[in-house]
């Protein structure tokens, strides 16, 4: 049955941590409103193509990213934050997506940053 003692732990204690602390980090992402621009992850617009902001509740949430859903929309879904917010794009070039829908977990924060409140 492998090392008997304290050397039969000695990889748990080294690879649980490890792994829990990689798939915290794989699971982050960034949303911020800095320098002119709204960054979500990678991505990013000028604050100046922002349109119409929405937030979608916990309860709307299937019918946003199901029936509703644009094809073409920008998205980031994080199944464990209970809101979404939806930014509309507007005046950008063609091949842009018309929106944005991405999970955040201070919905009211972000919109009050992006100057929608």
């Amino acid at each position: 049955m492998g090392y008997p003692g304290l050397r039969a732990w000695v990889g748990y204690v080294v690879l649980v941590p490890l792994f829990l602390a990689l798939t915290w980090r794989m699971g982050r992402t960034r949303v911020r409103v800095a320098d002119g621009r709204l960054q979500v992850g990678e991505e990013s617009v000028p604050l100046d193509a922002v349109g119409r902001v929405e937030i979608v509740r916990k309860q709307d949430k299937q019918v946003a990213l199901g029936p509703e859903l644009d094809p073409e929309a920008f998205m980031l879904h994080r199944g464990w934050v209970p809101s979404l917010v939806r930014v509309e794009v507007v005046g950008q070039p063609d091949g842009t997506p018309p929106y944005w829908i991405f999970s955040v977990r201070d919905a009211e924060g972000l919109v009050s940053a992006l100057g929608r409140a």
